[in-house]
């Protein structure tokens, strides 16, 4: 198959669209770039929400808030490639399963999350919808634009506003800290790009004395390579007990990476940490030097072949058949999932990952 003819997982758009990756409205760009570079980036998070909203549709996910932060079309619902639905499935169930880990192992604490970049994210709902959730600090960092329609849309959508209720607004910021069994919900207007200036203020309600998982699905890829480290800095000189899970593509210089990368120009899209950490070697050496004890990764390739039981493979291989295994697996082999931790609080994940 010729670099051309592949597909591209984070560039593909309309009906024959792809698995982007969730990079939503966070990162960075050079400063040579065109002016509207953040526009650009911000804007695909509108193809994660339709790649979200297509695995639901088709039965891939269950998400009863996805239908919240897709605009209606006159051509009805976009459906993506049989790949790319499988790609959106593998890449969630990988966070659901870290994530959800992180939870069952500190179910008798507080604990936090900060989601990097979050855009139209809708774990938080997920998750605050569980009615046993308990002890849960929720961080949302992304643009002001897009935390606004965020705020927008719960204010709207009385679904949301009953998971997420009686928001505060403060400048570019909001919050909800009065959520079920002591949960709390917060959202940072913010340019990550702004926590390395040295008159940053602290990010309200941020707890640096409990177990804490920072999460960056395509986000930190969009920054220039010293401003993710320095972002992840942020946080590792605040919190002790502390992980991080990202999610980025990987292998730019084969015949397909070459071709992701040109497809991405096309669109004036740059992943400057594309080049620092091609392989998983290198990625899992960014978090060792970051500064975390421990640290692991898993192409979605392997996450599907490993962590998705033989009996689900075949109900998601039933909703459509894939015909386009070539293309699957290389696809699946160019995105990783990377996780590293050190402190308490993450017993789950040495034991059961």
């Amino acid at each position: 198959m010729s670099a051309p003819s592949i597909p591209n997982l984070l560039s593909l758009r309309g009906s024959r669209a792809g698995f982007r990756g969730r990079g939503r409205g966070r990162g960075g760009h050079s400063h040579s770039a065109a002016p509207n570079h953040d526009t650009v980036i911000q804007g695909t998070d509108t193809d994660a929400a339709v790649s979200r909203m297509s695995a639901v549709d088709l039965g891939y996910l269950q998400d009863p808030f996805a239908q919240y932060f897709v605009q209606n079309s006159v051509g009805g619902a976009v459906r993506r490639l049989p790949i790319i639905n499988r790609g959106t499935y593998t890449r969630t169930a990988a966070l659901d399963r870290l994530i959800s880990s992180f939870l069952l192992g500190t179910a008798t604490q507080e604990r936090q999350i900060i989601s990097l970049g979050a855009g139209t994210d809708t774990r938080c709902f997920k998750l605050f919808s569980e009615p046993n959730q308990a002890g849960l600090i929720y961080h949302e960092i992304d643009f002001p634009t897009i935390s606004a329609k965020k705020l927008q849309l719960v204010n709207a959508i009385p679904r949301l506003g009953s998971i997420i209720s009686n928001p505060q607004a403060e400048n570019s910021n909001w919050s909800s800290t009065s959520l079920q069994n002591g949960c709390q919900y917060w959202c940072h207007g913010l340019d990550l790009r702004d926590l390395l200036k040295d008159d940053v203020k602290p990010l309200s309600g941020v707890r640096t004395d409990i177990p804490t998982v920072l999460v960056s699905e395509c986000c930190l890829c969009y920054l220039e390579t010293p401003e993710a480290q320095g972002v992840i800095k942020y946080f590792t000189d605040k919190i002790p007990d502390l992980a991080i899970v990202i999610y980025e593509p990987i292998h730019p210089d084969d015949s397909f990476g070459k071709q992701m990368v040109s497809n991405l120009a096309t669109r004036r899209i740059r992943m400057p940490t594309l080049d620092a950490y091609q392989d998983s070697a290198k990625q899992q050496s960014r978090l060792k030097e970051a500064g975390f004890d421990l640290v692991k990764s898993l192409t979605i390739g392997d996450i599907w072949r490993k962590w998705i039981a033989e009996e689900e493979r075949e109900r998601v291989d039933s909703l459509e058949g894939l015909d386009e295994v070539e293309e699957w697996d290389l696809l699946a082999d160019h995105y990783i999932v990377a996780w590293g931790w050190r402190g308490n609080g993450f017993r789950e994940w040495e034991t059961h990952l």
